[in-house]
Parts: C-alpha cells; structure tokens; sequence
C-alpha cells in the first residue's frame, strides 16, 4: 500500500516543530516579481533566520528575464544555505535543448525564444538549433550551468512533499518517475484518496487565478507572467498561509 508509512496529507499536516517554510510556484522569468516576493517572504519571517525557502521550479522561459531570475536565486541561495530549488518542466526542457538541439526546437516555442534573448542571443527564429546550442551554452555563465545541474527533482520536510508538478497516483514514491514529477497534471490532480502519497503535497505547474490549498495538495502556481502575481506558501506548525506579489 502507497500509505503504508501513516504520515498526515490532508489539513492536519505539520512543518517540523519550531520551522517555518515558504514555498514559491511558477516564476517563468518574471524577476521584478522575484524580488518583490522575496522582499516579502523576508519581511515576513523576520530575517529567514528561523525559516527556509523551496523554489518549485519553472524559473525561465515566457517572462522578459530568465538570465536575471537565475542570477537572483543563485545570490539567494549563497546567502540563505538551507534554500532548497527544485527541478521544473522547463529547466527539464532547457536541458534537453543544450544536448540535442534539434529535437528539441519547439522549446523556443514554449518560451524559449525569450530565454535565450535573455542570455543575449539575437535574430533566433529560423536559425539551426546546433548553433543556438553552442551560443547558449557559451553566453551562459558557468555558475549557471551548475545551478541548472544541480536542481533536485523533490524535497520532503515534516508531513510535506514539494515537487514541482505532483506525482503518479498509486506508485510509491521511490519509484517516481522524473517525467510525471515534472509534467503530470489530471492524474494526479483527480487522484482517489487511497492513491495519494503519505504526504501533503506542495506543486506548482497548474496554473490558477488564485493559490488552491485542497487539504492533500497545495497549488502555489499563480500564473506570474501573466497574472503579475507571484505566490508563496507558508508552513508553520499545522497552519497554512498564502503570501502574495
């Protein structure tokens, strides 16, 4: 049985005693409201000194600045060590583009194009995608290559799950498999409450008008690029908040 191991996943879930948590959706290039949130978030926990911040994923593509958010996030993460940054569809997609350029061109279609004019390409549509490859990986910096590779695909802290898009319902979690951690949606969405993993699960990925807290699972995903609004949640105890650009 998936729950073989009793944990909470449902509204009764609790972050680690004494800790609070924040986890932020979908930032998709958007790094003005990257560091408004983040303006915010350390507003909020007083400092971050009893606090520590998970990223979701999905940090490029569509927004003006994917360049300028990893930059942000970098700094971030050197100045508070416990930050946690995950793995996102499109991270997974950028990738995937820089080993086989070819096959993966409909990235730029995606919001790729945006991302590599944020890195200093020009004139992109119509050009090969080896050579768009070799010019990304060039003007990219070193220190993000490393960010890039070093993303994990989830995170768990007290009764939470943080992953960037939810997980196959019914397969336990050490057999995951990194396509549905990033990319399913309905699925898991829909799944029965005997499907559910041992934990509350924390995701981005789905875009909504407003962050949805459905007891086993937390949407935090709140379509910046195009809403202008940037969502964390906040863990503390057994109490759930939403913070908000």
């Amino acid at each position: 049985m998936l729950n073989r191991i009793f944990r909470k996943n449902g509204s009764g879930a609790s972050a680690p005693e004494g800790k609070r948590l924040y986890a932020v959706g979908d930032i998709h290039g958007c790094a003005t409201l990257l560091d408004d949130l983040v303006e915010i978030i350390v507003e909020d926990a007083e400092g971050l000194e009893n606090a520590s911040v998970v990223f979701l994923g999905d940090y490029i593509d569509r927004g003006p600045d994917s360049k300028g958010v990893i930059d942000r996030l970098i700094a971030f993460g050197k100045a508070h060590p416990a930050t946690v940054f995950l793995k996102g569809n499109h991270e997974a997609i950028m990738l995937d583009f820089l080993h086989d350029p070819n096959e993966m061109l409909h990235w730029l279609d995606w919001g790729g194009e945006e991302t590599l004019e944020s890195y200093g390409l020009e004139n992109i549509l119509g050009r090969d995608g080896e050579d768009l490859a070799e010019e990304l990986a060039q003007k990219m910096p070193g220190a993000h290559h490393k960010f890039l590779d070093s993303l994990a695909l989830t995170h768990i802290e007290g009764d939470y799950l943080f992953v960037h898009a939810g997980v196959r319902p019914g397969v336990a979690l050490e057999d995951q498999q990194e396509d549905d951690l990033l990319w399913i949606r309905g699925r898991f969405h829909k799944a029965k409450a005997d499907e559910r993993p041992p934990y509350t699960v924390v995701h981005g990925h789905q875009p909504l008008k407003s962050a949805l807290d459905a007891g086993w699972r937390i949407d935090v995903d709140t379509g910046a690029c195009w809403s202008g609004r940037l969502t964390a949640v906040v863990l503390e105890g057994d109490k759930r908040r939403f913070v908000s650009t």
